[in-house]
């Protein structure tokens, strides 16, 4: 399983070609997000009609939703790096899905993860 960050759905859904090509070799079946990733994408719809066609296509994926042990894990994240590193409560909520559901984080910022240990990017 492979948990990719708010920009790859959103290239993806772009028609970026070498994120789709990745998406493949992947397999959709292999993809999931974040909860975060899912309320990102709503918030950047730009109407009614592209919310439409973002849930559509995010039906056939699967969603990690925030827990106890998730919340806990960012919180502990930022203490750790938001000063130091500027991370971002989306990006530590994110990362600490990936760390605690034990997945690969597939990302086009690694810039924003690359600090945090115990991430594995791809």
């Amino acid at each position: 399983m492979i948990l990719c960050d708010t920009n790859i759905i959103i290239e993806a859904l772009k028609n970026n070609q070498s994120v789709i090509e990745s998406i493949e070799e992947i397999g959709i079946s292999n993809i999931a997000i974040s909860s975060v990733t899912v309320m990102e994408l709503y918030y950047g719809a730009r109407n009614k009609s592209e919310l439409k066609m973002i849930k559509r296509h995010l039906s056939s994926i699967q969603i990690f939703h925030i827990d106890d042990e998730i919340s806990i894990t960012a919180s502990d994240l930022i203490e750790r790096y938001a000063k130091s590193h500027g991370l971002k409560i989306p990006d530590a909520l994110i990362a600490a899905t990936s760390i605690i559901q034990d997945v690969t984080l597939f990302t086009l910022n690694t810039k924003d993860f690359k600090f945090i240990e115990n991430i594995k990017l791809w």
